[in-house]
């Protein structure tokens, strides 16, 4: 089941994982997104990932979706692989238990298609296809923190060192055949939400 969003700012990638943005500020428009996303497109976890905010308290009014905070901030730093471990580890736990999970974080440009790429990774995606397939699911998805996915992947399956640095190679070739204006998106984004 591959919805089509009408109010919630996310895209599916599979079947089973979701990346996005935040709800609406509104409360009542963030609840009718909270809602599209769990009952009609059967979303069962939230991560999200934003430092700046948290909606617990929002999703505590829908007892059927289990939401974890695990915020980080966007300023281009080195993320921990604590980090990675405790994010994939719980989503793919969710995943193969049968759940739909929904990964955002505020404009779901980096942090959320990064920690999905993770996720991806950890479920045995290819480096290459799973960037793929969040940036065609997601075409604003930069995922910025997605080579420190790959070096915490690589490092956490013992991958060899010439077959690391040929993965690296090769996502960094896949980057510049797909370029993405980041600043104009985010622009882009910023106008769309103050538009609304």
């Amino acid at each position: 089941m591959n919805h089509i969003f009408k109010q919630a700012n996310a895209d599916f990638i599979t079947d089973y994982l979701v990346v996005g943005g935040d709800l609406d500020q509104d409360n009542n428009q963030a609840v009718h997104q909270a809602v599209e996303l769990g009952d009609t497109a059967g979303i069962t976890h939230v991560l999200d990932v934003r430092l700046e905010a948290n909606d617990s308290g929002l999703w505590s009014y829908m007892p059927d979706v289990a939401y974890r905070w695990d915020g980080m901030d966007d300023a281009g730093q080195v993320v921990p692989d604590a980090w990675w471990d405790g994010i994939a580890d719980w989503a793919v736990s969710a995943i193969t238990a049968g759940g739909r999970v929904l990964v955002h974080c505020h404009m779901g440009i980096n942090r959320s298609p990064s920690a999905a790429y993770a996720i991806l990774l950890t479920m045995g995606w290819d480096p290459v296809e799973a960037l793929a397939a969040i940036r065609s699911a997601r075409p604003i998805a930069n995922a910025w923190y997605a080579e420190q996915a790959l070096t915490w992947h690589l490092k956490r399956t013992n991958t060899p060192p010439r077959q690391a640095a040929q993965a690296h190679r090769q996502l960094a070739a896949w980057r510049r055949e797909h370029p993405l204006d980041v600043v104009r998106i985010i622009a882009d984004v910023r106008t769309r939400t103050n538009d609304w």
